[in-house]
């Protein structure tokens, strides 16, 4: 099948009615308005990203859940966290671990917290549902979410995964989620998306955060879908003063990616890091965008982000900073570090700055090289295969992204998967 764009988005607004009351259904109301405005080549931000593998596929609601067992999703889980578990879209009680919460904590599903107060003032408030048409099928057609509220520190890591399984016929699926962090609170959270089956699917999700005062927040977001997956992520950051947000956004899997992450400092002094890494191969394509606002005064952001691409992969990085007037004394810093493993790989990458103050410090850059021929004679002088020291230099420069996440067990998992998965040796 081979629809035009339009078709494939008509499609997309088949999907079932979820039923809304109040505050939540006008807000679906008006999503769904806006929900045909989708993107085009002839929109600047989508002229790398080419969708047509997209609307190939006429993409139905799932109208049944799967029912999973702890061990058909083992490999994806994280020892002594705190889990929230989502099939299909829908939330799991069953493969869910929630005893380490403790008060002041909520981790929940989003359907049952619509109606805390915290949820109806923040929920769409910085999403652009009215502007983007991905933001606007996701928020009115998700059935559930999840709802991270944090008052105090927690010590355990928060482990939002969404699991989608294989369906007689394409599906689309619109994950959710809802963080807030209360003044002088902290806390680790990793949103997780992964495929059990290499059946078709698109998965379309929205996550909105919000950082008061002096909060802290490590945000570590996995995309591993399944290699015939489509998958849109959006994310928005709302950061309060003095407030800390620590991102490291990770693209292993799915055909076609795009993650939009979106930052805006609110208070003076607030700081924020981004890491981001692409490792994809074949013909993924792998499309990263970024925007940081520093909108108040004396704001820090360091940001590094590495495509590594192999085969006949696209990955795209458009990296945009800007200073607004008033934002005095800002500090920022944008590098973007690309490996192209074959000759068939294409990188395009993007930083930019927008500066509306003389009393700032900012810089940027970009590099596109591929791998060092004479680290890789030195590594098969040593008696290795080409292939496992291409893996090793390629696990080297991933490296210095993923051991930044402060979970060592996921650490190891992603290691494992760089070397033993994603660098095979496949390269079509």
């Amino acid at each position: 099948m081979n629809l035009t764009k339009e078709q494939c988005f008509e499609q997309l607004l088949l999907g079932k009615t979820v039923n809304s009351k109040g505050w939540l259904n006008d807000v679906r109301v008006a999503a769904r308005a806006h929900a045909l405005n989708f993107p085009s080549e002839r929109h600047d931000d989508w002229r790398f990203t080419d969708l047509s593998a997209l609307f190939q596929h006429a993409f139905y609601p799932v109208d049944s859940f799967a029912k999973l067992s702890l061990g058909e999703i083992e490999k994806f889980l994280i020892p002594d966290a705190i889990r929230l578990v989502f099939v299909d879209g829908c939330v799991a009680p069953e493969l869910s671990d929630l005893k380490k919460t403790r008060a002041g904590v909520t981790v929940a599903p989003l359907a049952d917290r619509l109606g805390d107060k915290s949820v109806e003032t923040n929920f769409g408030r910085q999403a652009p549902y009215k502007q983007d048409s991905f933001v606007a099928l996701n928020t009115n057609f998700f059935e559930d979410g999840a709802f991270v509220h944090v008052s105090g520190e927690v010590a355990a890591p928060i482990h939002i995964l969404h699991i989608a399984t294989r369906r007689d016929s394409p599906s689309a699926i619109y994950p959710r989620c809802l963080m807030v962090v209360e003044p002088n609170s902290r806390a680790t959270v990793i949103e997780d998306y992964a495929g059990l089956d290499d059946g078709v699917y698109f998965s379309n999700a929205v996550t909105e955060v919000v950082l008061k005062d002096h909060a802290q927040l490590q945000h570590v977001r996995v995309q591993r879908e399944e290699k015939n997956a489509f998958h849109i992520g959006h994310c928005w950051v709302e950061a309060g003063r003095g407030s800390v947000y620590t991102a490291t956004s990770l693209a292993f899997g799915a055909r076609v990616s795009r993650h939009t992450l979106h930052v805006t400092q609110q208070g003076e002094g607030a700081e924020m890091h981004l890491d981001g890494l692409a490792l994809i191969a074949g013909r993924q394509i792998a499309d990263t965008h970024t925007q940081i606002d520093h909108a108040a005064p004396r704001g820090k952001s360091v940001q590094l982000h590495k495509c590594i691409a192999d085969g006949s992969a696209h990955a795209i990085f458009s990296g945009k900073i800007i200073v607004h007037e008033g934002a005095v004394g800002t500090d920022s810093a944008q590098s973007s570090r690309n490996l192209l493993l074959s000759g068939k790989a294409h990188i395009d990458t993007q930083p930019q700055l927008e500066i509306f103050n003389d009393d700032v410090k900012c810089k940027h850059g970009a590099t596109v090289g591929q791998i060092d021929a004479d680290a890789l004679f030195f590594l098969k002088s040593r008696g290795l295969t080409e292939e496992r020291a291409r893996n090793l230099l390629t696990h080297a420069f991933a490296a210095e992204i993923i051991d930044k996440i402060p979970v060592p067990a996921l650490v190891a998992s992603l290691n494992r998967t760089i070397l033993d998965e994603r660098m095979s040796g496949v390269r079509s």
